[in-house]
């Protein structure tokens, strides 16, 4: 039976506004990445996505062939909108000739753009509940990289310094998960955890460790 307008009439069905395929597909994907985000991976459906998206089921079919191929999707392209937001903090934190300035400040970098781009990070972070096995794959693969990364500039600059060296894929791990647990603290708990004292909490245990010793 049709609705009916308070007066009487066949209410009309609205119908979703037509996009081209691609901004169609990512349309899907940014009302896929919010249920995410708020429902975790085990609350996701094509009836959720569209009921997100403000489409019917056949639209979402129209632009995917169905849910995995859409979950991939958004894996893709949420995997590479974080490694490249990653690569390019870490570029923008300098030359790392003073190397504990450069890990503050990508540090600090790193917590201005999770709290820029939360939706993108939440999955990366883990934050996001029940993450299937591929999605904790991909995450650990753009880790790798992003540690290698910050391997390599660790060595650059502790070579341009001078004197012993530290075992830069151990330092470059630390690093790493450090900046990914201030991220989570940043987003589950900003009132407490506010950039300024997570980056001087790092900057007093950067500067109360004593130099490596001579070999």
């Amino acid at each position: 039976m049709s609705q009916r307008t308070p007066e009487g009439e066949p209410r009309k069905r609205r119908y979703a506004k037509r996009l081209p395929k691609e901004e169609r597909r990512e349309h899907l994907l940014d009302a896929t990445l919010r249920v995410l985000v708020r429902e975790g991976y085990g609350k996701v459906s094509i009836d959720a996505i569209a009921k997100e998206a403000g489409v019917t089921r056949p639209v979402v079919y129209g632009a995917y062939d169905g849910l995995e191929p859409l979950l991939h999707a958004l894996l893709d392209r949420t995997r590479q909108r974080a490694l490249t937001q990653a690569m390019a903090l870490l570029h923008d934190a300098g030359n790392p000739t003073d190397v504990d300035a450069w890990v503050l400040e990508a540090v600090s970098l790193l917590i201005d753009q999770v709290r820029a781009d939360p939706d993108v990070w939440r999955p990366v972070l883990g934050i996001t509940q029940n993450a299937p096995a591929i999605v904790r794959d991909r995450i650990a693969e753009t880790r790798e990289v992003i540690r290698q990364y910050i391997a390599s500039g660790l060595a650059a600059g502790l070579q341009l310094r001078g004197g012993p060296q530290l075992d830069t894929e151990v330092v470059a791990h630390l690093v790493l998960v450090t900046a990914e647990e201030f991220g989570r603290m940043m987003l589950e708990d900003p009132p407490r955890y506010q950039k300024d004292r997570l980056v001087a909490a790092l900057a007093g245990l950067l500067s109360a460790a004593p130099p490596p010793a001579a070999p």
